[in-house]
């Protein structure tokens, strides 16, 4: 079943999402991790929000504790500055244009 992500960093800006996902994404943030169907990102009224689904919760879980977590917690030059408020679900209804 498909696994859905939000991350609201609060105070973020788009150039430390730029340097974030870059980092953690790869081909310096132009592609997709593996398991990972969707990606949307963008400014929020208390800072910056990243909106994904994976296609099952395991794979969010490898890619949150095998790349994102451990290249957060080392820092990331000009990345975000504290960890994001994070909400899952799991996904009952998927559509696409």
């Amino acid at each position: 079943m498909p696994y859905g992500v939000v991350h609201r960093f609060a105070g973020a800006t788009k150039e430390q999402y730029e340097a974030s996902i870059g980092a953690v994404h790869p081909n310096g943030g132009r592609d997709l991790p593996e398991g990972q169907l969707f990606h949307a990102a963008g400014p929020s009224p208390d800072g910056w929000t990243i909106v994904a689904i994976h296609d099952s919760r395991e794979s969010w879980e490898r890619f949150r504790d095998n790349t994102l977590m451990p290249r957060l917690q080392a820092g990331i030059e000009g990345g975000f500055a504290s960890p994001p408020e994070e909400t899952t679900f799991e996904v009952e209804n998927q559509q696409t244009a």
